[in-house]
Parts: structure tokens; C-alpha cells; sequence
């Protein structure tokens, strides 16, 4: 793969901004998208946060608002109701049809997220097998019978790796991996390789704070979504639907915040609660994220952190690299 400048002329290529909650991918993306207006070049930002596909959760995915996002275009945001599912080869698909329709008009696409496989499936050469309707309602009604216990057992039988990411809880990922085995014969690979290939030339930019200085961060940041009014949001999202949705009922926060609304929790233990996930989130994504070999990583409150972006990106996009399994 060339490793000339993602940006020259009218040549766009892909840009990602990652890391942990509570970094500032959001105001960096906007910053270096206005450096790069600045320099005549246009760029527009693809979302790549799980929960904010979902329309309505604003507060509790800190997602920036129309006004927030200073006139750039933002793709990928509120696409999806509270009921519906959230999948990784979805997002993939839809994800990479917005890159490659922005990049067809000359403009720069940055994708900007913390969900570690929603944004590694388009970076990355990731490829999801299909799925069997007959197959997974099998599995579905066999967790509804036997629960979640057996079906880890029986996972940890044939991909022990794949039940020891996801663990004995997870209903839908236990039956997402069970039946990849089945129909594949192979187990459920979904961890990013060592040596990944990519899609297409990118630069990869990483934010990342000190975790003596993030947790306090992340702390306050729950407890500004509760001021915010997290609760009320989530109450309004019952006539939605939300407690009937897979992903969506699950989010950190959101779940949380129904508790309180249905008073199985009071509002100290939802707050708790929610930091105690919020902060256990941020290690899982410290630790996905250190795994991407080319990033280059830029302290989040450095003054000089948008010029070190886009001194990043003026230099040019990673290396080629050996093939990637399929996930």
C-alpha cells in the first residue's frame, strides 16, 4: 500500500479517530475537519459509536447535537429505533457506503468512534459470515429453554477462546458465536489480528488520557448525564420501545437510568452504577485500541493535539499488511 498523503488535491482517503470515553474524539474530529476546510479541503464525519445509531439516546452517548456540530455533515447518527438490533456487519456495510460516497465527491471521510469492532469492521479487512434464519431461531429458542449457562458450556466446549470473551452471560453473543460454528465449522474469531490488513489508505489517530486523570473525568461525566436529565430521557424512550430492544435496553447508562425510573434503583446506585461500567468500558477500549500497531497516539489535553493530527495526516496512511482472518 502507497504511503503517500491521505490528502493531495482532490484525493480523499479515510480518517479515524479513536480511543477511550471521555477523550474528545468528537471536538477533534471537529477541529481538525474545520483545519481541513481551512486548507480547501472538505471533510464530513462518520459516526462509528454503537449507541449513537440509536435515535433518541442523546444524553447518555454524549452525542453532539445538530447545532453542537458547527455545520459539518455527519453521517450514521440516529439511523435506528430503540427496538431495533445493532450488528456489527450491518454497521460495516452501511458504514462503508457513507465513506465511499464521501470519498467519491472529493471529500475527506473521518470516522470517529470508541466502539472497538464497530470501527476496526471498516478500517480493517474484517468479514462476517452470514447467518441462517432457521439456524438462529434454533439457538434463540434452545437459550430461552436452557439459558445462558448451558449455552456458554457448550461454547466453551467448541471455541473455549470465544466463550472466554464473551462470557457466561451474554445471551446474544453466545448465540451469534454457536451458530458461526455451526455454520462455518470454525470458530468465532473476533479479535482484531496482529497484523491486520486495510480496507483502504487511512491514518489512524488515537487519543489517550492518563487513567488518574480519566476516571475522575468519567465519574463527573455521569454525573452531568443525570443532571442533564438522563432519567427523563429514558422514560420518554419507554414509549419507543427501548426495554424491547436487544442492544439498546443494554446501554450503559440507559440501563441504568430504567432502573431508576422503574425504582429498582435509587439515583446514587444508577449513577454508581453507571461509573462502575462507564470506567470498566474505558480499560476494555484502552485495550483494543493499543492493539492497532499504526496509530499514532496524541495526548488528549496537549494544546498542539490538532496539529499534531494533521501533521499525522499530511504524512500519510499505514503500511499494507498480511490478510486478516474472517470474523
Amino acid at each position: 500500500m502507497s504511503s503517500e498523503p491521505v490528502v493531495s488535491g482532490n484525493r480523499a482517503a479515510l480518517i479515524a479517530i479513536v480511543g477511550s470515553t471521555g477523550t474528545g474524539k468528537s471536538e477533534l474530529s471537529l477541529d481538525l475537519a474545520e483545519r481541513l476546510i481551512e486548507r480547501g479541503q472538505p471533510a464530513e464525519v462518520v459516526n462509528a459509536d454503537a449507541m449513537q445509531l440509536y435515535r433518541g439516546m442523546n444524553i447518555g452517548t454524549a452525542k453532539l447535537s445538530v447545532a453542537e456540530r458547527r455545520g459539518i455533515p455527519h453521517h450514521l447518527l440516529d439511523v435506528l429505533n430503540v427496538t431495533d438490533e445493532a450488528t456489527v456487519s450491518n454497521y460495516q456495510t452501511d458504514a462503508r457506503a457513507a465513506v465511499t460516497e464521501i470519498s467519491s465527491r472529493g471529500v475527506v471521510p473521518i470516522l470517529v468512534g470508541g466502539s472497538g469492532l464497530y470501527v476496526s469492521s471498516v478500517v480493517f479487512d474484517f468479514r462476517f459470515p452470514g447467518t441462517d434464519p432457521v439456524l438462529r431461531a434454533r439457538l434463540e429458542a434452545e437459550l430461552v429453554v436452557r439459558g445462558p449457562g448451558l449455552m456458554y458450556a457448550r461454547l466453551q466446549f467448541v471455541d473455549p477462546q470465544a466463550a472466554a470473551r464473551i462470557g457466561p452471560s451474554n445471551g446474544r453473543r453466545l448465540v451469534r458465536a454457536l451458530e458461526i460454528v455451526e455454520l462455518t465449522g470454525a470458530p468465532h474469531v473476533a479479535a482484531l489480528p496482529d497484523e491486520p490488513v486495510y480496507w483502504r489508505p487511512s491514518v489512524l489517530l488515537g487519543l489517550r488520557t492518563p487513567r488518574e486523570e480519566l476516571t475522575p473525568r468519567l465519574d463527573a461525566r455521569v454525573e452531568r448525564m443525570w443532571e442533564a436529565g438522563i432519567v427523563d430521557e429514558a422514560r420518554g424512550l419507554l414509549a419507543a420501545g427501548i426495554e424491547n430492544g436487544v442492544t439498546a435496553s443494554r446501554a450503559i447508562g440507559y440501563a441504568q437510568a430504567l432502573g431508576q425510573v422503574h425504582g429498582n434503583l435509587s439515583r446514587a446506585e444508577a449513577i454508581e452504577g453507571t461509573q462502575q461500567l462507564t470506567r470498566r468500558y474505558a480499560r476494555r477500549q484502552v485495550s483494543w485500541f493499543k492493539r492497532y500497531a499504526h496509530t499514532h497516539w496524541i495526548d488528549s489535553d496537549s494544546a498542539d493535539r490538532v496539529d499534531d493530527a494533521l501533521a499525522h495526516v499530511d504524512r500519510g496512511s499505514a503500511p499494507q499488511a498480511p490478510p486478516a482472518p474472517t470474523v
